[in-house]
């Protein structure tokens, strides 16, 4: 079942309709939610126009993704949990979104293989560091999991700071309310050696949490 949805996405995504559609999303958000939310962003040339690139952000609402779309020229692919996928509409725009589905229930290394072979094709990939939506203005403890992800494709990880989306819709919020927000997008890191030890990849891990942290805080500032 996983490997079918799989091949299905693979299939949208590569079919002619996939990139008018992720344009048109991409511009609703630019000129619809973004002045909905007073969006404000810093940085944006430090995201890589080319190669395998992480797009490494803080998470605080189910709003992050659709704002960060219109951040860069390149078409952000990301993992989707497989249950999204089982209805064929919203399974075809999905994968028009760029979206991949994942089994979520035991299943690291799945995604993380991929999560690789996108980052394989070159493509911008959107992973959350912290792993799941989070309170407060401080960043989560990480695993090492970007770190390994990024050692083994040669991958630059972008850091990115995001202020007042948790404001605008928490969880359980069935509409966001009009708070602004700030984005706030940090010089990216090289990726650890592609052998790099553990002990290496925590220390990695170590500095992107600290460059996330610094991000954060210049976002919150600028609310």
């Amino acid at each position: 079942m996983a490997t079918d949805a799989r091949e299905r996405a693979r299939r949208t995504d590569a079919a002619w309709t996939a990139g008018p559609v992720y344009s048109v999303v991409r511009t609703t958000v630019r000129f619809v939610l973004w002045p909905y939310f007073r969006v404000r962003t810093t940085g944006r040339e430090h995201i890589p126009a080319d190669g395998p690139v992480i797009l490494a952000p803080v998470h605080r609402s189910n709003l992050d993704s659709f704002l960060l779309s219109p951040l860069t020229r390149r078409r952000l692919r990301a993992l989707a949990k497989i249950s999204l996928f089982n209805v064929r509409p919203l399974a075809w725009f999905l994968a028009s979104l760029g979206a991949f589905p994942v089994r979520r229930e035991g299943a690291d290394r799945e995604s993380m293989r991929v999560a690789r072979d996108l980052l394989d094709e070159d493509n911008l990939l959107l992973v959350f560091p912290e792993g799941t939506r989070r309170d407060g203005p401080q960043v989560a403890e990480l695993f090492d999991g970007t770190a390994w992800l990024a050692a083994k494709a040669g991958a630059r990880v972008v850091p990115v700071g995001i202020a007042g989306s948790g404001e605008a819709m928490p969880a359980g919020a069935r509409f966001p309310k009009p708070c602004r927000i700030r984005l706030v997008v940090h010089p990216a890191l090289e990726p650890p050696e592609p052998r790099a030890p553990r002990s290496a990849l925590r220390a990695w891990t170590a500095d992107l949490e600290s460059a996330l942290q610094s991000a954060l805080d210049e976002a919150n500032a600028g609310i």
